[in-house]
């Protein structure tokens, strides 16, 4: 499986990384996407997808950081994406659950972050929190590679309204709860071939480990998850999600 979104550059992984990830590796993770959220993270992220094989990097400024960006910023993703290990532009979007009284600022930067991943022609991965109307109509004043929405946050109607424009939907450690009625409605119409796994970790870590850290190794609940909602085998959701994330990212 691939873990399309997994900050596993925070803190909370650095004791025993190498073991860390040896253990995601037994889990049947093959590779791990760590997003961007800010520019004083992309070096570090950087290191790490150079350092070991299994790893890749997103670069973007996540809506909450937009008062990190500025023109030397916006030249350095530029400058990043020629990196071989740079796969996507992300997480970029906006979030008006914590950033209601930002809108403005949050869409100017979200503008300019697409406008960079249209000129090199990258997938974008979207943050998309309490504002899928927004997100959706500038979406489509570009035109874009690949978009993902991350973490889908949306119901059953904006699930059609994304599939039918060609974008893909990526789950997490949400669809596993027991009150997620909306997503697991969402996800039982989702063609498989839109689909992506993520684990978003540290955050939302899946049952049966909710409440604890998350970790890629715990991507195999969520696919579990999805399996049973489409009433197919978790073989199949593994092989299809694999296949769409190693076609999106190039792998």
């Amino acid at each position: 499986m691939i873990d399309t979104h997994s900050h596993i550059n925070f803190e909370e992984y650095r004791e025993n990384f190498e073991n860390f990830l040896n253990d995601i590796k037994i889990n049947e993770v093959e590779k791990v996407i760590i997003p961007g959220v800010e520019p004083s993270s992309f070096e570090d992220i950087l290191n790490l997808c150079e350092k070991y094989e299994m790893l890749y990097a997103a670069v973007g400024v996540h809506p909450s950081e937009f008062e990190t960006f500025n023109e030397a910023v916006q030249k350095n993703i530029y400058e990043l994406c020629k990196h071989k290990k740079v796969v996507a532009i992300g997480e970029i979007g906006l979030d008006y659950h914590y950033g209601a009284d930002t809108k403005e600022q949050q869409k100017k930067l979200l503008r300019k972050q697409l406008e960079i991943a249209q000129t090199v022609q990258l997938p974008v991965i979207i943050h998309d929190r309490e504002a899928h109307e927004d997100c959706f109509n500038i979406l489509e004043d570009y035109n874009l590679k690949d978009v993902i929405f991350h973490c889908f946050s949306g119901n059953a109607e904006f699930a059609k309204k994304c599939i039918n424009r060609g974008y893909y939907i990526a789950i997490g450690g949400v669809v596993t709860f027991k009150n997620a009625n909306d997503l697991k409605a969402s996800t039982k119409i989702i063609p498989p071939e839109k689909l992506l796994l993520e684990t978003d970790a540290p955050y939302l870590t899946p049952v049966p480990y909710r409440g604890k850290l998350n970790t890629p190794a715990y991507l195999k609940f969520i696919a579990q998850e999805i399996s049973n909602i489409k009433e197919t085998d978790i073989e199949i959701i593994k092989k299809i999600t694999t296949e769409n994330a190693k076609r999106i990212f190039k792998f």
